[in-house]
């Protein structure tokens, strides 16, 4: 169960993550569409698991790798942004998040039926 606070940093990373992504998707992911589906934040606030939705994206383990290598400038941007608010930068890890993948295959299943 996450508490009030870990889910206030939640949204407050994936906001950022969010606006992070738009800006920077043409210059860093050749224009795809990237979007923060889901944050999860440890208990002590040191640790986040992002998950991520990506569109027009021929290979998305590819680009997963390429915001791996950027993972380091990604974490100084964003804790030059929330600095003020959060003592600690959390370590981000990202995933990708395939729960519109797992749904389009049930949906696909059960009109098999």
């Amino acid at each position: 169960m996450e508490s009030t606070r870990q889910k206030k940093v939640a949204r407050l990373i994936q906001k950022e993550m969010a606006e992070f992504f738009q800006k920077e998707s043409r210059t860093y992911f050749n224009g795809a569409f990237i979007t923060v589906t889901t944050v999860r934040i440890s208990p002590d606030l040191g640790y986040a698991k992002i998950y991520l939705s990506m569109f027009k994206v021929p290979n998305q383990q590819e680009l997963l790798g390429q915001i791996e290598l950027l993972k380091k400038d990604i974490r100084k941007k964003f804790g030059e942004k929330i600095r003020h608010q959060l003592r600690i930068v959390p370590e981000l890890e990202f995933f990708i998040d395939d729960s519109l993948d797992y749904l389009e295959n049930i949906d696909r299943l059960l009109k098999n039926d």
